[in-house]
């Protein structure tokens, strides 16, 4: 994080209407003074070729203020270093340079979900050896918060790692540190190869740890850098990151070392991230191209939900149960008591009752504490802003929270206020195959690409923790399930590169449905939810396994795409080939190939065009599935075509909190394709008075943004909301957060 002292960080997008109305976001000041040249930061620099440390050293001996930190000479060609600004600017200009980026903060975003995606069935699978496929001698590095080795159920598994925080061999969990106890790295390691009471994915495939995120779960793009090259030069097979941030560009450092590590020939899997339901929302590194990015989807689930309303004006809301939360096993009709922000005087009457509570202020552990205090029964909280989201409790509790989307949280209050009715049910659902609500979603800006690239099981996913089991959701926990299927795929086919690897999973996964007739886009899903046991016998792969056709550049006219695809008959029988014409879409005319036929192990080339005109397209965003048959079999291609300049965010991924020296603060922002303008104005949280500009710019180049700001230029200290915006392509785009300034 920025800073280690306490800060106020909300990190939702805000309907602007109320302060439009108020005429705040009206103002355009000058903008603040220049930056001192001494401010001091960290980078990443990457150049065209690698040099050995001592060569870097002397490079740099004309700027006296630049301290080498670490040279990285496999995940990337470059180094990192810390030092003034005013120099760092002049390295820019050196013929060598080719980018220059400021460290990123990284967080560490079974029983049922491994059989559900066929890792039961695997088990009657045999390799060449006549060995059953376990995973047996395929090495898998996980990149997390450590691994507590000494669980019985990773013992076996454990094969060694290193500790990129403390810097030596020893990368256990973060222990004996109160709230900043971690325990991420254990669970996802759990997934992939638990060998206990609990088995994963690859019960014997061999782990090995590399802790990159230290107390809390957090740590910064040199760590796991350090961590990703680490891996490298120990060859593992297969590498996991859980963890990412909320910037979506291919750019970033992370994502160009996990191309890399690709290239190298190790198969990468990284979560999406954990901000959805909107799109644009995918985070680094579930950007990086060559990577499998991996989304969530439910395994088999008995899902609560509430019926709130009277007579022929029921509603019904899902609840989504937080991380850490009793289960939810209210059967019977409940008293609910709407409890305000949570704050223990507005809980004075809610003894055997379900308390509502809107989100915000107070964290979720204080808001459950608060109503467990007083003798509730459960807690409910609704959001802030559209959408829905997935809560986390730090301690144990023992009464039930959930969460709601806003709407169903206004109008349940409206129906209580007018005396209606206080009563809820609770019903269940067994359900499944779903696009969990907080799997961020693509495209990649910029790239256009087609991110996560799979879905796996990663609602109320149990497995190892220290000192015993837990359930945990998120994207997080995705991932481990096909970083383990990727090291069941390689014990049988131990010769195959990572991206044989990554097109037998997307191949052969199940796309799944929104509803009937309707299928998730694939910027959501990808190819859909991952089936282990049929990727496992896949045998005509494809590369690549999605196809991105950009965006229309032209300024007028018909335009012409072309991709080109390698289809391999990796069996023993020879195989034909068809293409299915898609559905005629107006402005959209298909070039496909003519039916094929492959011997065994041969593979051709073979060209996909896309002829677009864009004065008869409807839509700014075109996205579907290619089906090849091959025989009765259907193999389905994921494509996205972009006509315009589309509704991707001007601005995302705002931080803000005290800087590394006395008197400074720092913010960071990130802008996808620049922008002609940004602001971050300051209004006073209570009378929402204009208090003045944090920074504001006529243009600003494309990438990741940070600055540090003398408190000297800031308003008094107090609570604060911040409207950042940022300004494109005649679209302006803002996000709100509150910021404390002491």
């Amino acid at each position: 994080m920025l800073g280690k002292k306490t800060f106020i960080v909300l990190v939702f997008l805000f309907i602007f209407i109320y302060q439009n109305e108020k005429g705040v976001a009206s103002v355009i000041l000058p903008p603040l003074p220049n930056l001192s040249e001494s401010k001091e930061v960290t980078v990443v620099v990457t150049m065209d070729k690698a040099f050995q440390r001592k060569k870097i050293e002397k490079f740099l001996e004309k700027y006296p203020s630049l301290q080498l930190r670490n040279v990285y000479s496999v995940a990337l060609n470059g180094f990192s270093l810390h030092g003034k600004m005013n120099e760092i600017e002049q390295l820019k200009k050196e013929d060598e340079i080719q980018a220059v980026t400021e460290i990123s903060s990284y967080h560490a975003v079974l029983d049922k979900s491994v059989p559900y995606i066929g890792g039961g069935r695997v088990r009657g699978f045999f390799d060449k050896e006549n060995h059953r496929i376990t995973g047996k001698g395929v090495k898998v590095g996980v990149i997390d918060t450590g691994i507590d080795y000494t669980h019985p159920d990773l013992q076996r598994a454990y094969k060694g790692g290193k500790d990129l925080v403390d810097g030596d061999e020893d990368p256990m969990e973060t222990k004996n540190q109160g709230d900043l106890d971690t325990l991420h790295g254990t669970h996802v390691a759990g997934i992939i190869a638990a060998n206990g009471k609990m088995k994963g994915v690859a019960p014997e495939a061999e782990i090995y740890a590399y802790r990159a995120l230290g107390p809390g779960g957090a740590g910064d793009t040199d760590q796991v850098l350090k961590a990703i090259e680490s891996a490298m030069k120990d060859k593992v097979d297969v590498l996991n990151l859980s963890l990412g941030n909320n910037v979506n560009g291919p750019d970033l450092p992370i994502s160009l070392a996990l191309n890399k590590a690709v290239e190298s020939g190790i198969v990468a899997v990284t979560s999406n991230g954990n901000s959805g339901p909107a799109v644009w929302t995918v985070g680094s590194p579930g950007t990086a191209e060559k990577a499998i990015s991996v989304g969530a989807s439910t395994p088999p689930l008995r899902v609560p939900y509430m019926i709130y309303g009277l007579g022929s004006k029921k509603y019904q809301s899902h609840l989504t149960l937080f991380q850490g939360s009793e289960k939810w096993n209210l059967t019977f009709s409940e008293d609910v008591i709407y409890g305000g922000l949570g704050y223990e005087k507005d809980l004075k009457h809610v003894r055997d009752k379900i308390v509502l509570m809107e989100r915000g202020t107070l964290t979720f552990q204080q808001k459950v504490s608060n109503a467990e205090k007083a003798g509730a029964k459960g807690v409910i909280v609704y959001n802030n802003t559209s959408g829905t989201f997935t809560g986390s409790l730090e301690k144990a509790t023992n009464i039930p929270a959930a969460s709601i989307n806003r709407r169903d949280g206004l109008q349940l209050k409206q129906i209580m206020e007018q005396g209606q009715s206080k009563t809820v049910q609770f019903v269940y659902k067994n359900e499944q195959d779903r696009l969990a609500d907080f799997s961020s979603r693509g495209p990649v800006t910029v790239s256009w690409g087609i991110k996560p690239d799979v879905l796996a099981p990663g609602v109320e996913i149990e497995s190892t923790i220290p000192k015993g089991y837990m359930s945990l959701d998120g994207t997080s926990m995705s991932a481990p399930h096909v970083a383990g299927a990727c090291a069941l795929i390689l014990q049988k086919h131990p010769e195959w590169t990572p991206d044989q690897v990554k097109s037998a999973l997307m191949s052969t996964s199940k796309p799944l449905k929104k509803s009937v007739n309707q299928l998730y886009h694939t910027y959501e899903q990808g190819a859909g939810r991952i089936q282990i046991d049929e990727a496992l016998k896949a045998d005509t792969l494809l590369n690549p396994s999605s196809l991105s056709f950009g965006m229309y550049t032209k300024k007028e006219g018909i335009e012409e795409h072309h991709e080109t695809i390698i289809i391999e008959n990796t069996g023993t029988k020879k195989r034909k080939y068809s293409f299915m014409v898609p559905l005629k879409e107006t402005g959209l005319t298909w070039e496909l190939p003519k039916s094929l036929t492959l011997n065994p192990k041969e593979k051709k080339k073979i060209k996909v065009g896309l002829q677009v005109n864009p004065a008869e397209l409807k839509k700014g965003v075109f996205d579907g599935y290619l089906l090849i048959m091959e025989g009765t079999k259907r193999i389905s291609l994921p494509y996205l075509y972009v006509k315009e300049e589309p509704d991707y965010p001007r601005i995302m991924g705002f931080d803000f909190g005290q800087g590394d020296r006395k008197g400074t603060y720092r913010y960071e922002m990130y802008l996808p394709r620049g922008a002609e303008e940004f602001g971050i104005a300051l209004y006073e949280e209570d009378s929402l008075k204009f208090a003045g500009y944090l920074d504001w710019s006529r243009s600003a180049p494309s990438g990741l943004i940070k600055k540090d700001v003398l408190k000297k230029n800031l308003p008094p200290k107090g609570v604060y909301k911040a409207i950042i915006f940022a300004r494109r392509g005649g679209r302006e785009d803002r996000i709100e957060k509150t910021l404390l300034i002491e």
